[in-house]
């Protein structure tokens, strides 16, 4: 029998994205081959290794990433979508070793280790388009708010369970194909085929993150939809609102039952707004 946390904390700790990423596929295949059995509590820290850029800005400072013809923009918004898949590495990384004395069956870290494994193939294709655009990671500024939200919810799982795949994630089903189709109409059909890429995988990872949130609900005989709601309540600052991509959460086993109350009561909140 062999642990893997010691494997999953080098690859957290390591500060060069790509390493990071190779180490992230690496653990998931060796796991696959048998290579480890159990994942012994460990302290995994605050915060993961991270290089020296980019420069991490409150968001509203953050280049703005409209999509044209140019490749200024284009590279914005993949250097923003990189940012998050690495964050997104060690999420993963994070929630599969992190909660280790809920006693959860190995079965969930190897889910959390499959998406690490997909993070880090998304990052590594971004990584080398932007070297194909004359860019790099780490050349833009970005912001640090999906860590934040780990911060959080370090202490809770089902709140890391509720915000981490099942808001931040579910937001990029819902704004992803529409910036492949806007990647498609300025002709960067390269770009199009990563997104889709992510697309596709996202969806099974909104996925991992609503059967394992149900789990921690049944195993701690909550309501999961109740649940969800008050963990977004208290720990999410957004708002939740529309368009929401339906299909694709409906696909993931995550139903508007769960999300529709909170941006209807959001949109009420708005509308009290603008007529006081």
């Amino acid at each position: 029998m062999r642990d893997i946390s010691p494997a999953i904390l080098e690859a957290y700790n390591c500060p060069d994205p790509l390493e990071k990423a190779r180490l992230a596929q690496k653990i998931y295949t060796d796991l696959c081959n048998q290579a480890y059995s159990y994942a012994a509590p460990i302290d995994i820290g605050l915060r993961p290794g991270r290089p020296d850029k980019p420069e991490l800005l409150a968001p509203r400072f953050v280049p703005r990433r409209r999509i044209t013809k140019a490749s200024t923009g284009r590279i914005a918004l993949l250097h923003a979508i990189a940012h998050i898949e690495l964050n997104a590495i060690d999420l993963s990384l994070d929630i599969a070793v992190r909660y280790a004395d809920y006693r959860l069956p190995f079965d969930f870290v190897r889910d959390w280790m499959s998406v690490a494994s997909d993070e880090g193939r998304h990052f590594t294709l971004l990584h080398h388009r932007l070297n194909d655009l004359g860019s790099e990671y780490g050349a833009l500024p970005a912001h640090d708010g999906l860590w934040e939200a780990a911060i959080k919810t370090a202490s809770d799982l089902a709140g890391r369970l509720a915000i981490a795949p099942l808001v931040l994630e579910a937001r990029g089903l819902d704004v992803t194909p529409q910036l492949i189709t806007k990647m498609r109409e300025v002709e960067d059909h390269a770009s199009a085929e990563i997104l889709e890429v992510i697309m596709h995988d996202e969806v099974g990872h909104v996925g991992t993150g609503k059967r394992w949130f149900d789990y921690v609900c049944g195993y701690e005989r909550r309501d999961p939809i109740s649940s969800w709601q008050s963990l977004v309540r208290h720990y999410f600052n957004g708002a939740l609102k529309p368009p929401f991509n339906v299909p694709a959460r409906t696909a993931a086993k995550f139903s508007s039952a769960f999300y529709g109350p909170l941006a209807a009561e959001q949109a009420r909140k708005d509308a009290a707004n603008q007529h006081p």
